[in-house]
């Protein structure tokens, strides 16, 4: 994916088709010239239906389309038959997108599987044919009801990226490095922060013909719950994130509190990305030998909590690289 044609975000407005109207017919024939109300009743306006697409990795197709518009129903006719629905019309959006009413900011749905659908906004009511309003005091109606008008809503469209992995890190903490490593994708890399402006997928391939999805999504600073940086922009493709690979330079000047930071942005954007599974990775290890690594491995042992399991790697010589799936497999998997 291209930085420049990754859109994650869009507002469209949608309008319903207008229900049609119901017929005030009365029943004529060759034998019958006074037959009472035989008017059918109007179709529904065409809904709104948004809808879940494998195919599609970005809201790109949804960015110049600012209107989308369904037909109305139509006219009922005579012998009581009814007016021909107006045809719905279907957005596909990528898996991961939620949709919000712009006004309010409700999320009125959620699409993460294929083929999932919701009606955005509902198509008018036909309206009903003059045989419903027959009576024995009143035998020939000559009226009908008109269809009900269709519903104009301004809906916001957010893509969060589905992967089994999640890369987090500071700026030039390796993600790019390692995703074009252990994957096809070729993220754009430089010793500049900010080099990833836009989530990049990649499919990792591991053993036995299996693979997972690692997602490198731009480098998080303090404060990005906040808003600074990439803010929630960032923070918000992490959501959809089974599991989360934290990256951390070895020659950061403290690992383990350059850890804590990632993992309170986190909590502070949102408590429940901390029940999240995670992995901490120790990137750049080629800069060292094996005796200084086993020096800062005893350091984080007494620094890091616990319960947080970490490897070291090197993307540029591929160190540590192969022990890293096998554990990110096993954390997806477990």
């Amino acid at each position: 994916m291209a930085g420049s044609n990754f859109v994650d975000y869009v507002k469209i407005c949608c309008r319903s088709g207008k229900g049609g109207q119901g017929s005030a017919h009365l029943h004529r024939d060759k034998m019958t010239t006074t037959g009472g109300p035989d008017g059918g009743d109007g179709g529904r306006g065409g809904h709104i239906i948004i809808r879940g697409n494998s195919n599609h990795w970005t809201l790109l197709h949804l960015k110049y389309r600012k209107h989308v518009i369904a037909k109305p129903g139509e006219v009922g006719g005579k012998s009581r038959s009814s007016g021909k629905e107006g045809e719905d019309v279907y957005i596909d959006v990528p898996l991961g997108t939620i949709a919000k009413d712009m006004d309010t900011e409700e999320v009125l749905c959620e699409i993460t599987e294929e083929g999932q659908e919701f009606i955005l906004v509902k198509g008018g009511r036909g309206g009903r044919g003059n045989w419903h309003f027959k009576s024995s005091t009143f035998q020939t109606p000559r009226y009908a009801q008109p269809g009900e008008d269709g519903t104009e809503e301004w809906i916001i469209l957010e893509l969060k990226v589905l992967a089994d992995v999640g890369l987090v890190g500071y700026p030039n903490a390796g993600k790019s490095t390692l995703l074009s490593v252990v994957s096809a994708a070729k993220p754009e890399i430089a010793n500049y922060p900010f080099t990833t402006l836009v989530p990049n997928l990649g499919i990792v391939e591991y053993r036995d013909h299996k693979s997972f999805v690692m997602a490198d999504i731009p480098g998080i600073i303090e404060g990005a719950h906040e808003g600074k940086g990439i803010g929630h922009r960032f923070l918000r493709h992490i959501e959809r994130n089974a599991a989360l690979l934290f990256m951390v330079p070895i020659d950061s000047d403290n690992i383990a509190e350059e850890y804590k930071v990632l993992l309170n942005e986190l909590k502070q954007f949102n408590a429940e990305l901390l029940d999240k599974k995670r992995h901490l990775a120790i990137t750049k290890a080629d800069m060292l030998d094996d005796e200084l690594i086993a020096e800062v491995k005893k350091e984080l042992v007494e620094t890091l909590p616990d319960d947080v399991q970490f490897s070291f790697i090197s993307s540029v010589v591929g160190k540590g690289i192969v022990e890293l799936k096998d554990e990110l497999w096993k954390i997806i998997n477990a």
